[in-house]
């Protein structure tokens, strides 16, 4: 199995069977051109899933609909704000909330909660987890906020924190927002999630290019036992199952 850093919060995982593309705004190349659309899209042997965390433009391109023309079995699942926000309509796929669930004997979804808008997905294909956490972190911007306003948003974090935890002892790879643009102590939301929900590997992601920033996290991830896949361009790619060894 293999996992795919497109650009931002885009993922792919690539099993044997099955492809499950995450969040996708850009291709790993630019916007139609990359992993995405040069090879994925025509793998027709494989069965591919889309899944959308929630409606902000840097997490779903509704370019995605479009793919049905060239995979008709094609799966949406995208979070209930996707529709609520009239950017897709109730035909183009399934719709999740937290506490939902799909599952089709190939892919486990269930959604939970996010302390920005719609879900964070825990996914479960070919005896693997994933945690991507669309916008859901500690999103205090303690630069710019009063102390009552980052208290609340740490507290409103954790909350959903200790519901996953409920769920979720354990995870083989989380997928998680370490964004420098937040300021002073941008990464508290990735450190307390990973002190929380046991991660073997833990891959940083929603800072567009500035590598320097996500890669930054990588001595704290280890110093909480998780393997830390660090990013350095568009597109690159590790081979899970060697990983595992």
């Amino acid at each position: 199995m293999k996992l795919y850093y497109i650009y931002h919060s885009g993922f792919a995982i690539v099993g044997q069977t099955t492809t499950v593309i995450i969040d996708f705004w850009e291709d790993s190349i630019d916007a139609l051109h990359g992993i995405i659309h040069n090879e994925l899209l025509n793998q027709k042997e494989k069965k591919i899933y889309v899944l959308s965390t929630h409606f902000h433009p840097d997490h779903f391109n509704p370019e995605i609909l479009a793919w049905k023309q060239i995979h008709p079995d094609i799966v949406y699942i995208l979070s209930k704000d996707i529709l609520r926000h009239k950017k897709a309509t109730a035909k183009d796929g399934l719709f999740l909330k937290k506490g939902d669930t799909f599952d089709d004997g190939v892919l486990n979804v269930k959604a939970y909660g996010s302390t920005d808008s719609g879900d964070s997905f825990h996914i479960q294909l070919e005896g693997m987890s994933f945690f991507h956490a669309g916008d859901l972190n500690n999103w205090h911007w303690i630069d710019e906020s009063t102390p009552q306003e980052a208290k609340k948003a740490e507290g409103d974090y954790l909350a959903e924190l200790g519901y996953i935890k409920n769920d979720i002892a354990n995870v083989d790879v989380t997928m998680f927002p370490v964004d420098r643009r937040m300021g002073t102590d941008y990464s508290k939301g990735a450190r307390q999630f990973l002190e929380m929900i046991k991660s073997r590997i833990f891959v940083p992601m929603h800072f567009g290019t500035d590598y320097e920033g996500g890669n930054a996290f990588q001595a704290t991830a280890e110093s909480l036992n998780a393997s830390f896949l660090a990013i350095d361009h568009r597109g690159q790619y590790w081979d899970l199952t060697e990983l595992s060894k």
